[in-house]
């Protein structure tokens, strides 16, 4: 009888551990987890570190706006706040955006209307090539009759090329896996996207909007290597863009002459071509360590034109010094380290490339901007993301940190069975 008891005994012992291990995972299933095939997303809060440091970099580029402004405005303009009031509009309507998009849409439904959106941008992009402003040489905006509001398409299409790519690579995943990069994957891999990218640059060249085509072909280039692209095909395919785009820079005046000007110039008086760049390396060179101080520069007083725009990090240079231009490289340093860390953690391919896509955009633009204003590379008109002053593109970037922090809600576990 014993023996025949002790059997029972052992046979609910681990009946009961069967059913208690389920019991324990149950807890944690709620309401705020989606499962997607093998993957189980769990949304909570957002990335608080990512969020503190765009609302940091915000404020401190909006100061910057202000002391770097106040004297071109009160010249042009008739009051020292014109520029700054704008400024504050812009980056409150960008904020609200900013947090509907990171707490209501989820980034799935960003997927879902990525071919809309798209297509949209590239209708606005064949716009502006007939009914577009040109400022300069370049015909790139489109402004609302009866304002002096303006859009530049070319600021949407990066958001628009980095959802295509992820969108594609996303829905085919095989094209993830390093191990099978064979012809035909080469060719969806590589080719495909690339002619994508490859026709956003071309209307973007129409415009002759040049540094929009660098960081639009940068970008795409970003997203496909994250995607598995290998380093030979993507080194072969920047090679093959260089020097394309050295070839058409040779075909076009405006852009020879851009280059000509970094390349020689001495050739030219430095009232004229050359004035921007030696205005932006006097401040950049008077700061010294720590700088005139706050609101002091001298080269913001008509010397350097339009300080707030894409010379604001030569301004900061005088103003706050080496400790001031160093600081502001490290705010980037930080954006894209944390960037980073949510891609890491985005649940699925999409969202990961999507972060991936956004933050090269930032770091890209932010390296191309200091380098003009240190003359490492011609000027090109590229601004410097969270401080230059902007309108639709401060506000298009705030609504694509609120894609990184609607992203960064979601965690993802893996789970085998």
């Amino acid at each position: 009888m014993n023996k025949n008891v002790q059997p029972k005994t052992e046979t609910k012992e681990p009946k009961k551990s069967r059913k208690l291990l389920p019991e324990k995972k149950k807890p944690t299933i709620k309401k705020d987890i989606v499962k997607d095939n093998d993957i189980v997303r769990i949304k909570g809060d957002m990335d608080r570190t990512f969020l503190i440091l765009v609302i940091v970099m915000i404020c401190f580029g909006s100061v910057m706006v202000f002391s770097a402004s106040y004297a071109y405005a009160l010249a042009s303009k008739g009051s020292s706040y014109y520029f700054i009031e704008k400024q504050l509009f812009f980056v409150a309507a960008g904020v609200v955006g900013m947090f509907v998009v990171a707490n209501f849409i989820d980034y799935r439904t960003i997927k879902k209307y990525t071919k809309l959106y798209f297509t949209i941008v590239m209708i606005l992009l064949g716009v502006v090539l007939l009914y577009g402003t040109a400022e300069g040489e370049a015909q790139r905006w489109i402004y609302i009759p009866g304002t002096s509001f303006g859009i530049q398409p070319s600021e949407f299409m990066k958001l628009g090329i980095v959802l295509m790519l992820a969108k594609y690579f996303s829905e085919n995943e095989k094209l993830l896996d390093r191990q099978t990069f064979k012809y035909e994957p080469v060719v969806r891999r590589l080719a495909l996207p690339y002619a994508l990218v490859i026709i956003v640059c071309i209307m973007v060249a129409l415009e002759k909007h040049f540094s929009g085509v660098i960081i639009l072909f940068l970008i795409g280039t970003c997203v496909i290597f994250t995607a598995g692209g290998q380093l030979k095909w993507l080194l072969g395919s920047g090679g093959a863009f260089a020097t394309l785009l050295l070839g058409v820079i040779m075909l076009v005046p405006y852009a020879r002459g851009r280059l000509d000007i970094w390349l020689n110039p001495e050739n030219y008086s430095s009232q004229s071509e050359t004035w921007q760049t030696i205005q932006g390396l006097n401040a950049v060179g008077s700061g010294g360590f720590f700088g005139v101080g706050l609101g002091n520069s001298l080269q913001k007083h008509m010397f350097v034109s339009q300080p707030q725009n894409d010379f604001i990090f030569a301004i900061i240079a005088e103003e706050l010094g080496f400790v001031g231009a160093v600081g502001t490289i490290f705010l980037f340093g930080v954006f894209i380290w944390r960037g980073l860390v949510i891609a890491n953690r985005a649940p699925d391919s999409f969202s990961k490339l999507v972060v991936v896509g956004i933050v090269s955009k930032v770091a890209i633009q932010a390296v191309l901007n200091i380098a003009v204003v240190t003359n490492t590379i011609p000027n090109t008109g590229i601004s410097l993301p969270f401080f230059s002053y902007g309108g639709s593109s401060l506000m298009m970037l705030l609504l694509e940190m609120g894609i990184i922090l609607s992203i960064s809600r979601f965690s993802h576990i893996r789970v085998n069975d």
